[in-house]
């Protein structure tokens, strides 16, 4: 599994706030799929327009599946994407659950935002953000 929170309103670039993936190793490999998602996510986006902009957040579901990989996105009101990529050979994992942790992480990140020594746009270092995110993997896994 994969996770990358890019930054839109801080950062027009979209660069990563936060990497996470298991094994580490394969941490470069996912950084084309991720970067090609976003600009899914902002087609997304654009397409589904102001019906979407009304509610209190915004699951994009799967944005796409590959042969290996499915990947799927999230935007809250802020404009701040979470991507996750999982397996493909991974059925365990239900749409709702995909949901239920990116409620997790928007929450761990607004707790990373509330923080007065965190400056927005930095890149994430926060070890509660971390170790949320290590038991997440675990359990999806």
């Amino acid at each position: 599994m994969y996770v990358i929170i890019c930054m839109h309103c801080f950062c027009p670039q979209n660069y990563p706030l936060y990497i996470r993936s298991v094994p580490s190793q394969s941490e470069l490999k996912f950084h084309y799929t991720v970067h090609t998602s976003l600009d899914v996510v902002e087609e997304k986006i654009s397409t589904v327009g102001k019906a979407m902009a009304e509610q209190r957040e915004l699951y994009l579901g799967l944005l796409y599946p590959t042969e290996d990989y499915k990947v799927y996105g999230y935007v809250t009101n802020s404009k701040v994407k979470f991507v996750i990529v999982v397996d493909s050979s991974n059925t365990s994992l239900r749409d709702n659950e995909i949901r239920s942790m990116f409620r997790k992480l928007h929450n761990s990140f607004t707790d990373v935002m509330c923080n007065p020594f965190y400056n927005p746009g930095d890149p994430i270092q926060s070890k509660a953000f971390d170790s949320m995110v290590s038991a997440m993997m675990v359990q999806s896994s």
